[in-house]
């Protein structure tokens, strides 16, 4: 998948890209370098996002419901307000991560347990 110039697909190097409101439904992601991307307001429904390193990637208000972020690195990440109903975060660093606002509701947190 191509975006704006930019190759999206496993293991890509999106360091600092700006894809906010971008339709990425179910992108595979996994092993992708985020670190300081931004996807506020982006659609990654279903993405792969397994094993990225997304330190303090910018994911405001972006919809990862039924994503899979298991040993995703989200040291400080925002997501703020992001729909993360039924993601699969199990493994993930969510070190400084801002969760405040956020839908989480049957999500697999990082120890395996399913939130309410």
């Amino acid at each position: 998948m191509e975006i704006n110039g930019l190759k999206i697909e496993a293991g890509a190097d999106l360091h600092q890209a700006d894809l906010s409101g971008a339709n990425l439904q179910g992108v595979d992601l996994s092993g992708a370098n985020l670190f300081l991307a931004g996807f506020s307001g982006a659609n990654l429904s279903g993405a792969n996002l397994s094993n990225v390193t997304a330190n303090s990637v910018f994911l405001v208000e972006a919809n990862l419901s039924g994503a899979n972020l298991t040993n995703a690195t989200l040291f400080g990440a925002y997501l703020n307000f992001a729909n993360l109903t039924g993601a699969n975060l199990k493994g993930a660093s969510l070190q400084g991560a801002d969760l405040e606002g956020a839908v989480l509701t049957g999500a697999t947190m990082p120890d395996g347990t399913i939130h309410d």
